[in-house]
């Protein structure tokens, strides 16, 4: 039990070092050398030389001579030179103590980094000094070894002559431009620093640059940020010299992965980069499609992100319930959902870390493949099926609770829709307080959807039902004749008044000439009677009537 808490304690105390160190590293400034070259103890005089191409073969040592006899308290640190505020380089500084005996003569350093040959140096002392040094422990020390920037360095150190097994041996990493003394003074290190301001409302990002390397030329560009930083557009240039180091950059979409990228116009120049919108992931949650014909559901990431993908239906709460096995992880590659039903209810739920979000794509009912009709007639609720697509359905019929919110499904059965051919529900017992569960069966994914009916259904038997509908079409038949025939009879009388008021009119107008009227029973006709001079004497005249067809001669008649 005490070794384990043991353990944990260098652990700790491992991870804290680990952390403090890379901390200092960052903010520490490097040790300044006016001039690189090699420091021995005093009183031992070196010589420096090119190691060989070829070095001789190891020989055997002498009796008790080993490396950890030989070599101790070697030390590997980085150095930096100047020639100016912006021109300063790396140097890789050794130290190394030699417990010196007759049969060394000097020390070998060489350097190995990948992708480049041994750089070795040979630091020979005088046979004199060693002669008066033999048997004291000497120091050599060395900074001409050059490096660069979180470069990785394998150290040899070896005696010379050189013997077999006495050779010390470590791998070192040169500071990174992480540290703020190399961005400041080291070329390859100093990359300007970038500040922004976004403006929305116009899509713009207006770019200001300081500490840039002075003497070049500077780029500016918005990239895609993923393995590499993909251009999206021209790369705008702020020549030296230039009193307003600043640019406006045009940009789309506010995009997570969307970088301001920066560099001076230097052969290899590193580039710093910016990203504006790093925290606006809602944005990537764009660019659904779906293919009506196939019936493919797909998305695909306009920046890298690690997320859950998943199908959900969106109840009238709002809230999005997962479908069963129906999500999926997505990085940077297209994730596609077969054989999907493409109701409003059906929707897509995106997840990164403790945040979620709905999209619903087909919500506006773009592409709505079916759908319960309703219609009304007479106080009832006719409900029918129309597919735009031939479809297998479940059907079931449930009834609201009044205790809690669920639907106790009581009936289900498949039902087969043919395209734009509507089916009737067969719907059977009491429906009050019922609903219909439909869901698409011919599909991979589907929404259960639950469709209530606001009266009362009820399925009577064929007789009765038969009957009433008798009853309802002989309704139909009766009322509109009886409204008809009410319309003729007020239409006629009307016409009969009017009639009567203008025959009225017409006799006034005639001043009384027209005193009264004769039928002729054989022609049943109105003959006029008009006064002459014999009515004085009791008699009136009689024309001809045209209308009667008379063609007598008008007679006299007296008394």
């Amino acid at each position: 039990m005490g070794n384990m808490f043991l353990w944990v304690a260098l652990l700790m105390s491992r991870c804290f070092w680990g952390l403090s160190g890379a901390a200092a590293e960052q903010s520490s400034e490097l040790e300044r050398i006016e001039k690189c070259g090699t420091r021995c103890s005093q009183g031992l005089h070196c010589r420096t030389k090119p190691g060989a191409w070829f070095p001789p073969p190891c020989q055997d040592p002498a009796q008790g001579l080993n490396s950890s006899s030989v070599f101790t308290n070697i030390s590997l640190s980085t150095v930096m030179s100047c020639e100016g505020r912006q021109k300063c380089s790396l140097h890789l500084q050794i130290k190394t103590a030699v417990h010196l005996t007759e049969s060394i003569h000097g020390v070998s350093i060489c350097t190995v980094t990948a992708g480049m040959m041994s750089n070795c140096q040979v630091f020979t002392f005088t046979k004199a000094s060693r002669g008066r040094m033999s048997g004291r422990k000497v120091e050599v020390e060395n900074n001409c070894f050059d490096i660069s920037p979180s470069q990785r360095v394998q150290v040899t150190v070896k005696t010379v002559p050189s013997y077999c097994g006495v050779t010390w041996t470590s791998t070192y990493e040169a500071p990174g431009c992480i540290n703020k003394d190399l961005r400041q003074h080291v070329p390859e290190c100093i990359t300007g620093k970038l500040s922004y301001d976004v403006k929305p409302e116009r899509k713009e990002l207006s770019v200001r640059v300081t500490d840039m390397l002075e003497d070049y030329d500077y780029f500016l560009r918005l990239c895609r940020n993923d393995f590499i930083c993909k251009g999206t557009g021209a790369e705008t240039k702020i020549k030296k010299g230039d009193p307003v180091m600043s640019a406006t950059l045009p940009y789309s979409r506010p995009l997570p992965c969307l970088c301001i990228e920066g560099w001076s116009l230097l052969t290899d120049a590193p580039r710093v980069q910016v990203c504006p919108f790093k925290d606006r992931l809602e944005e990537l949650w764009f660019g659904i499609n779906f293919d009506p014909l196939e019936e493919t559901l797909s998305w695909e990431p306009e920046c890298q992100v690690s997320a859950v993908v998943a199908l959900c239906q969106k109840r009238e709460d709002g809230v999005c319930l997962d479908l069963p096995h129906a999500s999926q992880k997505v990085s940077r590659e297209k994730i596609t959902f077969a054989k999907v039903d493409p109701h409003p209810q059906l929707c897509m739920k995106f997840t990164a870390g403790p945040q979620s979000w709905v999209k619903c794509p087909f919500a506006d009912a773009t592409f709505k493949a079916w759908e319960v009709v309703v219609t009304r007639q007479q106080g009832q609720e006719d409900v029918k099926m129309l597919s735009r697509i031939t479809a297998t359905f479940s059907v079931g019929q449930c009834v609201k609770s009044e205790v809690s919110t669920g639907c106790q499904i009581t009936d289900t059965h498949t039902m087969h829709v043919v395209k734009n051919k509507p089916v009737d529900f067969k719907l059977e017992g009491e429906m009050c307080n019922s609903c219909l569960v439909v869901k698409r069966l011919d599909v991979k994914f589907a929404a259960t959807v639950i469709h209530c009916l606001e009266q009362c259904q009820s399925s009577s038997p064929p007789s009765a039902g038969f009957s009433r509908q008798a009853s309802l079409d002989w309704t139909w038949v009766v009322v509109p004749a009886s409204i008809c025939l009410s319309g003729i009879i007020i239409i006629t009388l009307l016409l009969n008044l009017l009639l009567t008021v203008y025959q009225r009119r017409k006799q006034n107008m005639n001043g009384g000439c027209i005193s009264e009227k004769q039928i002729d029973p054989a022609f049943d006709c109105v003959v006029p009677v008009l006064p002459t001079k014999s009515a004085l004497h009791g008699g009136v005249l009689i024309p001809d009537s045209p209308q009667c067809g008379n063609n007598e001669k008008a007679n006299l008649i007296s008394d």
